[in-house]
């Protein structure tokens, strides 16, 4: 277990062996560390600290049994990206979602069982893709949906039972999807976004996601657009496009599409394109539209959802909360002390014991 929990911090920090070797200035040499993810050696006490040190982890972490394996990992991705940073992120992933499910754990919770949106988990085969359009209204009446735009899809998710984890991804990453495997327990999909992509790009790669969770991957119409197919259905649902837009249209304006984007929170180079495929406009307008007034919009979002300034600090809308709030919840309920939270927070303790004064303390002291 020692070795697993070695391997997976290593890898999270994006290190060689040679590369642990030399920061922790050759205490132990890299064939030694190997040994020890091999299970083939156990340190000793002072390599234990100089490694959950240099790897920046607790003792106790390395020393914790593994509960939890990613399995099936599918990348939605630019070509470029290597097998480093592929392997950073799936780390990063699996030890994000065994802080999850160990929360839930603690907090007696059968959520992590995610309510399957299908009278039948089996994933389907889509033979062509206008069963896109049927699909996502099935899984959108299971859920209880209506046609009304979905306000927080992160929420949905997470509220359903899917881990949503939001990362700062390698350039060209989208997200990826995978299934956390549990001894003895049902596994649990897991979807996570690059917290760099703009709001709309996310909330397009969740549905895009999801859509992978319910096709079967030999679908004879592609599972990669089918997904693509169901993600635009279930944001934008036929009826309620039509209804927005009417059932053909020579052109579009600009001002009609703005609305209807913050609407529907996407893209609106994604509404134009879902215009098109439900025939309101035809090929040629589509392409009109692209080389006029929506030329540039695939690469930059006009009338963004949520602002890109200052750099780095997207991805603050509709972001994962359930996760941060079962910790404060264990907290509250005495369950878990403040070191605990903090630790699966990845917060100082200060910071974790500040936020349960709530807000406003420091300036009612003050005053």
């Amino acid at each position: 277990m020692f070795g697993e929990r070695l391997k997976l911090a290593r890898k999270r920090a994006g290190l060689s062996l040679r590369d642990l070797e030399d920061r922790l200035n050759r205490q132990v040499s890299a064939q030694a560390i190997g040994k020890y993810e091999r299970g083939e050696m156990m340190p000793g006490s002072p390599v234990l600290i100089a490694l959950a040190r240099a790897l920046e982890v607790s003792i106790g972490y390395l020393l914790s049994p593994m509960q939890a394996r990613l399995d099936g990992v599918e990348f939605r991705k630019k070509a470029g990206t290597t097998a480093k940073d592929r392997a950073r992120v799936e780390t990063e992933v699996l030890e994000q979602v065994e802080r999850y499910l160990m929360i839930e754990a603690i907090l007696e919770l059968d959520s992590a069982c995610w309510n399957h949106p299908l009278p039948d988990p089996q994933r389907r085969v889509i033979r062509d893709l206008t069963e896109c359009e049927a699909l996502a209204e099935q899984v959108r009446a299971r859920w209880n949906l209506g046609l009304d735009p979905i306000p927080n899809l992160t929420q949905l998710l997470e509220q359903h039972g899917i881990k949503v984890l939001l990362l700062p991804l390698p350039a060209g990453v989208y997200g990826l999807t995978g299934l956390v495997q549990r001894p003895e327990r049902e596994a649990v999909p897991c979807i996570v976004v690059n917290r760099a992509a703009t709001l709309e790009r996310r909330r397009l790669t969740l549905a895009h996601e999801l859509g992978h969770r319910l096709i079967d991957d030999a679908s004879p119409a592609g599972a990669e657009a089918a997904a693509k197919h169901f993600a635009s259905a279930f944001l934008m649902p036929a009826a309620s496009v039509r209804q927005d837009f009417g059932t053909h249209r020579h052109a579009i304006s600009p001002p009609e599409l703005m609305p209807v984007k913050r609407g529907y929170r996407v893209s609106a180079a994604a509404l134009l394109v879902r215009c098109e495929r439900l025939g309101i406009l035809s090929p040629s307008a589509l392409a009109y539209a692209f080389q006029t007034f929506a030329r540039g919009w695939r690469t930059m979002e006009p009338e963004p959802l949520e602002p890109l300034e200052p750099p780095g600090q997207t991805g603050t809308l509709e972001a994962p909360e359930r996760f941060e709030q079962l910790c404060y919840r264990a907290l509250a309920e005495g369950l878990i002390g403040l070191p605990k939270a903090a630790e699966l927070l990845r917060q100082p303790v200060d910071v974790i014991a500040a936020a349960m004064e709530g807000p406003g303390t420091a300036n009612a002291d003050h005053h």
